[in-house]
């Protein structure tokens, strides 16, 4: 009968490559039929039982144990395997280059004091106590290691805002920092794009992306897939959009992530427009309903967020504003939205693209059922109403021939306090009023004239549908509502999208800025050097990179005993 025996090893930390030789050498020995080498994790376990390596002590592992397990044919057998776990173990050393290998953080910074970078890939129970040693000394940290709480992460992050470094974690597989790969990264020449990303192979697609379609990157900054989560609130990736926004090499920037938090999204996004470069934004699973705003470029997948950050970088867009929104022209307490359409298709797309700024748009004729206006005779907050729906029409002419009842919904509305901007569509040809601007172009005027006198300033846009060969002429229509002050495009998303900055800007809640110590441009700038703690494979990758890294042969105080290695930690301060 078959004897299956373990050895769980707490403290122990060596490269993933080094336990998969340890568990094939051992399935070679004399009287062994299976082994198994693995982190103490729910999931190995299931694997585990699954080829018939579970036993009462594997079940007992945490997750940041080592388990080493054997089946055998003999008791005798297994104990000898496990025995020479040690001998197997050594036999395979990493390849860094150094005659002494410290035992802390201290220690290796003495030895190479111009590191900048700390890499950790520690147990996570473990991982936020060496962060913490890196930040004291002043060091970024690339923190590999997952299994951190996100209260932890939340309070590294905090810690290192405060003294202007980079946590880049937990959880972070990839980076790259002038030209240097950490952790799973690609030798990306360097080149005019910043790219930051909250997803490791994500930034490993779009920069090697980025690299075979001719470009380069100045940097990759990963952030951990927490970051963006509502909890965390993008701690590390607004720093690192903030060093890409000052870094002058950086001529466009890219931001990568899985599924944010629509909240946390929309704060980056808010942070993107402030800066005076182009950005690439490519949030998976959250659909751009426009290529361009402003300085914002939106991606539909990585390889277009790489393409799109080639394009840019080689031809720079024009950033420059045209005329400015009128938002400090506005009374307080003006904010809503008003949509008096007589198509309905355009009133439908601007349902649709209206969302995107304020969020919910009621409407008489809703996209979505749940935002049907209650009654149409009657606005609310932001709606869109087509009068050129059946309930208007009964004994009545369209709107498109007649404007009398757009007119007088137009009076009514702009005398509405709340209301900010007030949006008309003027379609012309064949069958439509013979002059709708006439009409429409003095109620426009005098709407705009009223809320003046009563304070208020009144944006009133308008879609103008036609051409300069109707009847009517295009360009006739056009003069007429400028001429009453109206803001008129032949574009139906370019007067929505206004309508929806003025409101997003008149909307926007007064939140405290990020706050947070602009990171030292100087510390990436400059040669990378680096301390590794956990895995070797990354000291070796460093070191391959011709980077000059010390390997700490670092292990937990008091063995992982929490409780002693608090009551060591406090002697030490005392001591100190």
């Amino acid at each position: 009968m078959a004897v299956i025996k373990a050895e769980i090893r707490s403290g122990s930390y060596f490269d993933s490559a080094v336990l998969m030789q340890l568990q094939r050498s051992m399935a070679q020995l004399e009287g062994i039929q299976d082994a198994g080498v693995v982190m103490g994790t729910e999931d190995n376990k299931e694997i585990l039982a699954h080829i018939d390596l579970l036993s009462p002590e594997v079940k007992a592992a945490r997750p940041d144990d080592m388990v080493v397990v054997v089946r055998a044919d003999t008791e005798a057998a297994a104990t000898e395997a496990l025995g020479k776990v040690e001998e197997l173990l050594t036999r395979k050393k990493a390849n860094v280059d150094q005659v002494k290998r410290p035992k802390s953080v201290e220690a290796a910074v003495e030895m190479l004091p111009d590191a900048s970078w700390v890499l950790i890939s520690v147990a996570g129970r473990f991982a936020a106590g060496v962060a913490r040693q890196a930040l004291a000394l002043g060091k970024h940290v690339f923190l590999f290691s997952d299994n951190v709480s996100v209260e932890e992460e939340i309070s590294l992050k905090k810690e290192a805002a405060e003294r202007g470094l980079l946590v880049m974690g937990p959880d972070c597989g990839t980076a790259m920092i002038s030209g240097i790969g950490l952790g799973f990264a690609n030798k990306i020449r360097k080149g005019p794009i910043g790219v930051v990303a909250a997803a490791g192979t994500g930034l490993q697609q779009v920069t090697t992306r980025i690299h075979q379609l001719g470009s380069g990157i100045t940097h990759g900054i990963g952030t951990g897939g927490r970051d963006l989560k509502d909890a965390v609130g993008a701690a590390t990736f607004l720093m690192a959009l903030d060093v890409l926004a000052r870094d002058p090499e950086t001529k466009v920037i890219t931001l990568v992530s899985k599924p944010p938090a629509p909240a946390v999204a929309e704060k980056v996004i808010h942070k993107a427009r402030q800066i005076n470069k182009p950005v690439v934004i490519n949030f998976i699973a959250r659909k751009p309903t426009t290529r361009r705003e402003g300085n914002l470029f939106f991606a539909t997948g990585m390889d277009d967020a790489a393409a799109l950050s080639v394009e840019l970088a080689a031809n720079p867009p024009d950033l420059s504003v045209g005329d400015d929104l009128p938002v400090k022209k506005f009374a307080s307490g003006q904010r809503y939205f008003r949509g008096l359409f007589s198509g309905g298709t355009l009133a439908y797309e601007a349902q649709f693209l209206l969302e995107e700024y304020v969020g919910q748009v009621l409407a008489n004729a809703p996209i979505k059922k749940e935002n049907q206006l209650k009654d149409s005779l009657k606005s609310e907050a932001n709606c869109i109403v087509d009068l050129g729906e059946d309930e208007f029409t009964v004994g009545r002419l369209h709107p498109m021939m007649d404007n009398e009842l757009r007119v007088r919904r137009l009076l009514e509305e702009s005398r509405d306090p709340e209301v900010a901007v007030i949006m008309l569509d003027v379609v012309i040809g064949f069958g439509s009023h013979p002059d709708p601007a006439s009409e429409l172009a003095p109620a426009v005027a005098k709407a705009k004239a009223e809320a003046e006198k009563a304070g208020r300033y009144l944006e009133v846009v308008v879609v103008a549908t036609g051409t300069d060969l109707d009847p009517q002429n295009l360009d006739n229509q056009v003069a007429q509502m400028r001429a009453a002050g109206a803001w008129v495009s032949s574009s139906n998303e370019d007067v929505v999208r206004r309508a929806g900055s003025i409101l997003r800007a008149l909307n926007q809640e007064v939140e405290a800025e990020a706050v947070f110590t602009p990171v030292d441009l100087g510390t990436l700038k400059k040669e990378l050097m680096a301390i590794n703690v956990g895995l070797e494979s990354f000291a070796e990758n460093l070191t391959a990179q011709g980077t000059p890294v010390v390997h700490v042969d670092w292990r937990p105080a008091a063995g992982g005993n929490e409780k002693l290695a608090a009551i060591l930690e406090r002697m030490k301060k005392f001591n100190g």
